[in-house]
């Protein structure tokens, strides 16, 4: 992970502070649905602010193509945006000349501006030098605050961060110590849970993730994928056949790499995924032609609690069953809420992310609970492979 200035590090006062946040955040007819981005923005531009910045938001909002969309206009989410700081928030409706200029210009020390959406320009995407340029004449310095969209080599996520003095927002700063914590330098012994459908979207993830914990929780259908490539009969579950010689190597490789790969011992099965199919648990061995696997079972939910209890970092990716119907929510709720009292009891370092991952852990009730978790989906799943993020590595110093 590299080293990076914090807002701590940089005069700011009677300066324009370029602020790149995340403010992608869901809408319906005009008013937005979630403010949760929103929030979490909230502490750098304060800060900013009180320490007499003139303080600028960029952010991207949806996908227009490169062409200006009323529809995906930031313009209600200025109004959110003042509602959660308790303050005026200015918009310009341009991210870059004249409307832009007209705007910051007009900000006295401590206030904010937001500027129209990035990707109305499709040099944004493109990360176009001249771009980069034209929107680093509206600041003196640079603040990056959306490692949500770190993975990508953008104008404003990666070419703003060469032009300007650079340093890591509030929420960046937040994510790049829990990811270092979990991943570059974890406390062990550390295990990771990979959930989720398919084995083959994980594979760069399960590669890295060997060479850096001491045991990997495989869950959801990857499992069965497992199970089948160990040659055992699964009945009609969710089951990746081609990857069964790729599960066989990964398992090869980990068992090389002295890191334990855990599978279930016991599961449910259903006849089909719906709400009120009649569940039974057997052994992980013993599932009936007919069925299929849907979560793990109570020895398996033991056995993983076990587990756990001997962890130090946990890095949650994924959940363990089809969360999304119940009862099939029962292991991952089990095993989340134990992973929230261990974080309590101050013995475990829980860090998660991922879009489902933050969708099933709400669902158990424990998403504050964990020591950190990212609503990064895309950004936090290339961290996991160990790839090298670009706004990230910008920041660096």
């Amino acid at each position: 992970m590299a080293d990076f200035k914090t807002i701590d590090d940089i005069d700011v006062a009677g300066k324009r502070v370029l602020v790149r946040s995340d403010l992608n955040v869901p809408m319906k007819d005009g008013k937005v649905t979630d403010t949760t981005r929103i929030d979490r923005s909230c502490d750098t531009i304060r800060d900013l602010a009180a320490k007499g910045a003139k303080v600028v938001v960029l952010s991207h909002f949806g996908r227009p193509k490169g062409k200006r969309n009323d529809e995906m206009s930031l313009k209600p989410v200025a109004e959110a945006l003042s509602a959660a700081l308790g303050t005026a928030v200015a918009f310009a409706d341009d991210c870059v000349g004249p409307a832009a200029e007209t705007v910051v210009n007009g900000l006295a020390s401590g206030e904010v501006a937001l500027l129209e959406n990035l990707r109305f320009h499709a040099e944004e995407e493109k990360n176009d030098p001249g771009f980069a340029r034209s929107l680093s004449d509206l600041g003196d310095i640079y603040v990056n605050d959306a490692f949500s969209a770190a993975h990508r080599a953008h104008a404003s996520t990666e070419g703003l961060a060469h032009l300007l003095p650079s340093a890591a927002g509030r929420l960046m700063q937040a994510e790049l110590v829990a990811l270092t914590k979990a991943l570059a330098k974890p406390e062990r012994p550390a295990a990771a849970l990979v959930g989720g459908a398919k084995i083959s979207t994980k594979l760069d993830v399960l590669g890295n993730l060997i060479e850096k914990v001491d045991m990997i929780i495989i869950g959801g259908g990857m499992a069965n994928t497992f199970l089948f490539a160990k040659g055992i009969a699964i009945g009609k579950s969710l089951c990746e056949s081609d990857m069964a010689d790729t599960a066989r190597a990964i398992m090869e490789k980990a068992e090389k790499s002295g890191c334990e790969i855990v599978l279930p011992q016991d599961v449910v099965v259903a006849p089909k995924f719906e709400e009120g199919a009649p569940a039974t648990t057997v052994a992980f061995d013993a599932v009936p032609a007919d069925q299929m696997i849907l979560d793990i079972g109570p020895q398996a939910i033991e056995t993983l609690k076990q587990k756990l209890a001997g962890c130090k970092t946990l890095v949650w990716n994924g959940p363990l069953g089809a969360f999304e119907i119940k009862p099939f929510d029962t292991a991952t709720n089990a095993i989340a809420q134990e992973a929230a009292r261990l974080t309590a009891e101050g013995k475990l370092l829980t860090v998660a992310g991922g879009g489902d991952t933050v969708s099933a852990l709400a669902n158990a009730g424990v998403e504050e609970k964990f020591s950190y978790v990212s609503t990064a989906g895309g950004a936090f799943l290339e961290w996991l492979e160990g790839k090298t993020l670009p706004g990230v590595a910008a920041l660096a110093d």
